[in-house]
């Protein structure tokens, strides 16, 4: 099961890498060929409520504001995110496809990884979004201007890129004369790196801040937002309006959950006790795959403004198509 390896030096030092890598995910799992129907079909959904909701929030200029500049964000890195992912499983499990050539190893885990701390800081934006909008209501417009949160995504975008940029480069300084099986769903950064048979004290190290980075600081800094929200919602003297501005938060908390939650029991279970590699590639696969459906759901297709704008649309199409025939009768 071991392909033939390359080597390649630089500077007399001589790096050992293997033409392709095995992936070993999903072994021995009863009736799996049901599970990959399923990732289809969660792709084919997932494609489907996304791309409505970017194409509505792009022709409807009354949601041109800095709210759905990020709904909009979130919903294209949902869209990419479940690309790099979904595709390649079912390719890679389903047809046994099973080898994969470094290069392109590389390259999955970038984008998989990539879309992934952009989703988790992309819900770091809208938890500031409400954080404003309910603790400085007077301000809200001031503050949450267009140029604001452009800058706010384009620098979780540019950091996003240069720090998983670094972690898969990293890779390039290993030798890997060992084992090539990766256990997993996909080139997983953690064990690919754990093959190498040479120092790997930097990747550890690199592995340990893109986790903070990506899966630690954002949850953190959501709590804290939600925790001065919950002290300025105290002192609303209303119920109803304590209510009421807690239901535009009710969204992005059941987002958060099943985003960072999954992830976060699999990575301690994984540290404090065992956990079957099975249970953990499948957990993990869910959790890169399932909130990208669910997100264009509960945050926006349902919500009062954007209803009324595919309403807006659909009207607006079936006027034109009234008139069209028509002139060309007329014609």
């Amino acid at each position: 099961m071991a392909p033939d390896k390359k080597a390649a030096t630089i500077s007399n030092v001589t790096f050992v890498r293997p033409a392709k890598f095995y992936l070993s995910g999903f072994s021995n799992i009863p009736h799996v060929t049901y599970f990959y129907i399923f990732l289809c079909f969660v792709y084919i959904m997932t494609v489907v409520g996304n791309v409505l909701l970017l194409s509505v929030i792009f022709l409807v200029k009354t949601l041109h504001n800095p709210k759905y500049m990020i709904v909009f964000n979130l919903a294209l890195t949902d869209l990419c995110g479940s690309t790099a992912v979904i595709p390649k499983v079912v390719d890679t499990f389903l047809f046994d496809n099973r080898y994969i050539v470094y290069e392109a190893c590389l390259n999955y885990m970038f984008f998989v990884v990539f879309f992934l701390s952009v989703q988790s800081w992309t819900l770091v934006t809208m938890a500031y979004d409400r954080f404003i909008a309910i603790c400085f209501p007077l301000r809200y417009h001031s503050i949450v201007t267009k140029p604001a949160i452009a800058a706010m995504l384009l620098l979780v975008w540019v950091v996003s890129l240069s720090l998983i940029s670094c972690m898969v480069g990293l890779l390039d300084r290993l030798s890997f004369c060992g084992s090539l099986v990766i256990q997993s769903f996909y080139c997983d950064h953690g064990p690919t790196f754990l093959l190498a048979c040479n120092d790997i004290s930097l990747n550890y190290m690199m592995a340990l801040v893109c986790i903070a980075a990506v899966m630690c600081f954002p949850p953190i800094l959501i709590v804290l937002t939600y925790v001065c929200i919950a002290i300025a919602l105290s002192r609303i003297a209303s119920h109803k309006e304590r209510v009421k501005a807690l239901k535009t938060c009710t969204s992005h908390l059941i987002l958060v959950a099943i985003f960072y939650l999954p992830l976060l029991g699999t990575y301690i279970a994984a540290l404090s006790s065992y956990i079957h590699p099975n249970a953990r590639i499948i957990n993990s696969i869910l959790t890169h795959t399932i909130p990208a459906l669910l997100n264009p759901i509960l945050y926006s297709l349902k919500t009062e403004e954007v209803l009324n704008s595919i309403r807006k649309l659909c009207k607006n199409n079936r006027l034109i198509n009234i008139n069209f025939p028509n002139k060309v009768t007329s014609f």
